[in-house]
């Protein structure tokens, strides 16, 4: 491709996680295309940085639970006619949606039917292998290429008849500062038998639902531990937009955590981690690869359990365990998010034991399994740029 020619990507995330894996991207292409990459579409904080001057905060499609969506129903649609609308105009090179099926496919599917020539990259996977696999067939209608975090995904999209897709890999798998909290941990590992004071990190969601549905019995937890002998420090990182609800909710816990905002200090605290309590989601395998023994719960709202729980087929909502497909990492959810379970899971693991080495030999195998000859944010860029070409010639 001429250097002067710049590539115009449209990049769309809902999340603190897609901000970051779309910024990664991005760093990327910039290394590999000749040219300028000018930005359009959506992100956080970390596509700000780069150039994306997104239309409205991301963090109002941010949204967990299937009553958040039908209540938020009104201003989502709106949202997605204002940005697949400014997408066209933009008349980028290419659109790259990240995550947040529920919102970013539904912004493909207009850009798609306004512009098809607009080629479309989906990276990260909806869990099609997870439940509704009537999906993957469908995405072939708007979708020209997956970029897949998870090794299996390649072969279940194959499977459900779905759009091709290539294992890129996770860019937590090379990311630095993780690849440094788990040499720590690893070290820190052969004293813990000795040190009389553990540090149990909590991670209660980035999400106000998450939040205020996991705030009270993680709080109880922590309790209970203290109240049975129990010596540790908490540590809860979080995101600015959520830090007051955070210190709202933990005001009255027994044991005070140490509230830290930012990536940095997030990552320090998983340095120094003996132990975690964590929502499901991604962060179970940022822990994983991290070495951080981890307990995780999941409290889905009322109208997620009674019409979409059913629909679900997978065996475990953890991805370490789907990765290594055995039971890793132990998780509740619903009403046996309790005290009680919580506590003495997270007890065994503060001290060395069966329990807590069978995690941490099957977190490295894991590492093992998802590790790319390069990092995740080249593969995708080399991908995106292929599609890129194909469209020019």
């Amino acid at each position: 491709m001429a250097a002067e020619m710049p590539l115009r990507l449209a990049i769309v995330t809902g999340e603190e996680s897609g901000d970051l894996l779309g910024a990664d991207l991005v760093q990327s292409l910039r290394r590999q295309y000749a040219g300028d990459v000018t930005l359009t579409g959506l992100g956080g904080e970390h596509l700000a940085a780069l150039g994306l001057d997104s239309p409205f905060d991301q963090h109002e499609i941010a949204l967990v639970g299937l009553s958040a969506v039908v209540r938020k129903l009104p201003r989502l649609i709106r949202r997605i006619s204002e940005l697949s609308s400014a997408i066209v105009a933009a008349k980028p090179d290419c659109l790259v949606i990240i995550d947040s099926p529920d919102f970013t496919h539904r912004v493909a599917r207009k850009v798609r039917v306004a512009d098809p020539s607009i080629p479309i990259i989906n990276y990260i996977s909806p869990s099609v292998w997870a439940w509704r696999p009537e999906r993957a067939k469908a995405m072939r209608a708007y979708i020209d290429h997956v970029l897949a975090i998870l090794p299996f995904e390649v072969q279940a999209l194959k499977d459900l008849d779905g759009p091709s897709a290539t294992y890129v890999g996770h860019r937590l798998v090379s990311h630095a500062p993780l690849l440094e909290a788990a040499k720590i941990n690893r070290a820190r590992d052969a004293s813990l038998g000795n040190r009389e004071v553990k540090n149990l990190v909590v991670l209660p969601g980035s999400r106000q639902s998450e939040i205020t549905s996991l705030a009270e019995p993680f709080g109880e937890t922590i309790d209970l531990l203290a109240s049975r002998g129990n010596r540790f420090n908490v540590t809860l990182p979080t995101l600015p937009k959520v830090e007051p609800l955070v210190r709202q909710l933990t005001a009255g816990w027994k044991v005070q955590p140490r509230i830290v905002v930012g990536e940095a200090e997030r990552l320090h605290a998983f340095a120094e981690a003996d132990a975690a309590l964590a929502a499901s989601g991604t962060v179970s395998l940022e822990l994983a690869l991290a070495r951080i023994p981890t307990v995780l719960s999941y409290k889905p709202d009322w109208l997620a359990r009674t019409f979409l729980a059913p629909r679900i087929t997978i065996w475990s909502a953890a991805l370490p365990n789907i990765i290594a497909d055995e039971p890793v990492v132990p998780e509740y959810f619903n009403i046996f998010v309790r005290a009680g379970s919580l506590a003495r899971q997270i007890e065994q693991l503060f001290v060395p034991g069966h329990r807590r080495s069978a995690q941490l030999e099957s977190f490295d195998k894991i590492a093992k399994v998802m590790q790319t000859e390069r990092p995740a944010g080249a593969i995708a860029a080399e991908k995106v740029l292929e599609l890129v070409q194909s469209k020019r010639r």
